[in-house]
Formats: structure tokens, sequence, C-alpha cells
């Protein structure tokens, strides 16, 4: 495979991400239906009833996705997910993407890539987390199910991302890149252009005040 790009014929190219910390959500007055000339509201104070981590996997060629919902985002669930990423493709060659987390990149997780030898593990560079498309799917859960949704526990919360989950690969297709390499290429330049001729001013340092120890009555 090319650096995040396309796997090679009868491989599996993956993106491997997790979003920790989903808050279980439950707004503390009722929600306000929508009406002719007002649209749907809902209060922003809430109570908090725990909170559930997502591990995802996304076939690129097919934008499915393959998920566990855990208490906790730890070494051995990351694991146990990618056993289940492995028995979603059985006797396949699969690129994974991932980020550089130390659960992706511990002993536990290379002893696990040497028992499975078809895995091929891909690192995104440092502050690059975009080039990993399963942030675009996290963007679509939080604003489609999880935005307006009400959880009184961690239950309702797990049962509403399997079912989230169940409804997006049901209808879900591939993501395109809508700026390829040239065009993304002229947005370097011409940001440094910018900042070669707009240079930042540099910031001045603001004056200690001396303490003033003394007791005033």
């Amino acid at each position: 495979m090319s650096e995040f790009g396309v796997a090679p014929s009868g491989e599996v190219d993956c993106q491997v991400s997790g979003q920790g910390a989903i808050k279980a959500l439950d707004r503390t007055q009722p929600l306000l239906p929508l009406r002719a000339n007002k649209p749907r509201s809902w209060t922003n104070e809430y109570v908090r009833h725990g909170t559930q981590t997502l591990l995802a996997a996304m076939e690129i060629a097919t934008g499915k996705v393959v998920a566990h919902v855990r208490n906790r985002r730890t070494s051995v669930n990351f694991l146990r997910f990618m056993n289940d990423v492995v028995r979603a493709y059985p006797d396949r060659e699969l690129h994974v993407v991932a980020d550089n987390l130390n659960i992706h990149k511990n002993q536990a997780a290379r002893r696990w890539l040497g028992r499975h030898p078809q895995v091929h593990l891909h690192y995104a560079p440092t502050h690059a987390s975009w080039v990993n498309l399963m942030e675009c799917f996290f963007s679509i859960l939080s604003k489609q199910g999880l935005a307006r949704s009400v959880q009184r526990s961690k239950q309702d919360l797990k049962n509403l991302l399997h079912r989230f989950l169940a409804s997006y690969n049901a209808t879900c297709g591939p993501f395109t890149w809508t700026k390829g390499p040239a065009q993304l290429q002229r947005i370097i330049e011409t940001t440094r252009q910018y900042q070669a001729t707009h240079p930042r001013k540099p910031r001045r340092k603001r004056s200690k005040k001396k303490k003033d120890n003394s007791i005033k009555n």
C-alpha cells in the first residue's frame, strides 16, 4: 500500500481510531418538539450518567464500520477489538492506518502483530489526525446521533451507539477526497507566501507586577 493510499487488489485498507469519553447525557428539562414556526429546541443544562468509549475501524473501499463499545480505551480492549477486525476479513491482507496512541505501539501491540503477519499497521504523522477518515465518521456520529439525544444511563448510550452503527452500515458508502495532492500543495504554498509577506508581530512581554506584601488596614 502506498502510504495512506489504496491497498493492492485483494487486500483491505482500514483506518482505525477511537473516541473516548462519549457522555451519557440526560437533559434537565424535556426537549421541546418541532413546530410549524419554531425548530426543535432543548436546554443546554444536563446531568451526566457516565461515559463510553467507541473503538472503530472503517473499510475505505465500502465505508463500512466495525466497532466495539467499551467502558475504557485500554490495550486489552484495543487488541480484542483488533481480533474482531481480523475475523471480519478472514484470509485477507489488512493494511491498518492508526494514530500514535501508546496502545497502538506498545509491546502488547507488537506481540499481537507478530501473531498476525497478515496485518500491516501504518502510523499517521503526528498532529495529522485529519488524514484518518474515522474522524469524519466521528463527526457524523456527533452531529446526527449524539447532538440531540437523551440517555439516562450508560446502557442507554451503548444501545444508541449500536443502533447508530447498524443504521450507518446499512446506507454507508466510501468517502471521496475532494482535494488531491495538487490542491493541497497549492494551499501549502499560498500559506507560506502569505506568512512570508505578513510576518507575525513579536509578542510584547508583559511587565511583571511587584507583589505588595504590605498589610493594608
